[in-house]
């Protein structure tokens, strides 16, 4: 392979620079004999090395690079990326030994205009001892809390702006995430000083917004599209989308039809009826604020009925990813048993 440097004792500096020429994405990762990866080179470094006159290769190289498994997706590749601030990562296998580097091309960095908003405010009473002293957006799922989850996904489809409605235990939250500059995003926060609602929260937005904006539950988990949920919300000249699953209950018992003289019509064994429920996942735009009630309790399904009574144009967008509601202790389980499968991809 031409595009890394194998480091041995014939090693020029010479080699690292025409080998950085024919990259030419400005990095160049450094192997042993066997492959395995030692560090990175980048132009930067040339430019530094030449400045100081220290040609010394040992001297050059990055020995302690960013580095991702080869196994990592591509959207949580990116999502990585933009939270360092950088635009490629070598990517290696489970030996260390390097396989290839991922770069961000123009269309991948495209950041987006638009906010989200993410409810983090909830008790999470349903949760018992586990929300006790920490709110239920913040408890851990794998190695990370539940609302960083949601803001990967996010990021990984270049939203970068967040604002996160807090309530309960909002010094947990807002002691993790602060301003979001160490995860490479910006956050504000939306601080009710009383429990508004999945929409009341959205009275205390103080920034001009000029783009539709995303509003999910923070107990919510998704691995929708959300660049395809904004131009579906856009397509059909929406003033509120709201996201929706077809989910299903069988009823346990035969049900029967009759006519107004009490003759039996139909009888189903335990039939399933099939429904849409809401997911807690939303594109609205600006709008709506004048809509939601100034400090008052309100939930935004109230919105769409409001909506529809002013003749605003309400969608639904369904979704078919994977979708899961942290609201009970065997939700929080499974959540994490999802993370753990082999393969799952979240």
């Amino acid at each position: 392979m031409k595009n890394r440097l194998v480091l041995n004792n014939q090693t020029k500096f010479n080699d690292a620079i025409r080998l950085l020429d024919l990259n030419g994405n400005g990095v160049l990762p450094v192997v042993d004999e066997d492959e395995k990866l030692l560090g990175l080179i980048t132009d930067g470094d040339i430019r530094k090395a030449i400045l100081n006159n220290n040609l010394d290769l040992e001297h050059i190289i990055n020995k302690n690079p960013y580095k991702l498994s080869i196994d990592t997706s591509k959207s949580q590749i990116i999502t990585y990326l933009k939270k360092i601030h950088r635009r490629h990562v070598p990517l290696v296998d489970n030996e260390n030994k390097f396989i290839k580097i991922f770069t961000l091309d123009e269309i991948d960095f495209n950041l987006k205009p638009n906010w989200v908003v993410i409810m983090a405010g909830g008790l999470g009473t349903r949760l018992g001892e586990l929300t006790k002293d920490t709110p239920k957006p913040m408890l851990k799922v794998g190695a990370k809390p539940m609302v960083e989850h949601i803001i990967d996904m996010f990021v990984s489809h270049g939203f970068t702006k967040f604002m996160l409605s807090v309530n309960y235990k909002a010094e947990v939250v807002k002691e993790y995430f602060e301003d979001g500059s160490k995860f490479g995003i910006e956050i504000k926060y939306l601080e009710e000083k009383k429990r508004l609602g999945t929409g009341g929260a959205l009275s205390l937005i103080d920034v001009e917004l000029d783009a539709p904006f995303f509003v999910t539950n923070g107990d919510v988990l998704s691995s929708l599209d959300y660049e395809k949920l904004l131009e579906y919300h856009k397509e059909q000249q929406a003033t509120a989308t709201m996201c929706i699953r077809k989910d299903n209950y069988q009823i346990p018992y035969g049900v029967i039809e009759t006519d107004i003289e009490n003759n039996i019509i139909t009888m189903k064994e335990k039939p399933i009826k099939e429904f849409f429920i809401n997911t807690g996942i939303y594109v609205l735009n600006p709008e709506v604020l004048n809509f939601v009630p100034k400090d008052e309790f309100f939930d935004l399904p109230s919105l769409f009925d409001i909506l529809k009574d002013k003749n605003k144009t309400t969608k639904g967008f369904e979704i078919t990813d994977y979708w899961i509601d942290m609201g009970k202790k065997e939700d929080y389980v499974k959540i994490n048993n999802d993370f753990k499968a082999e393969g799952k991809k979240i």
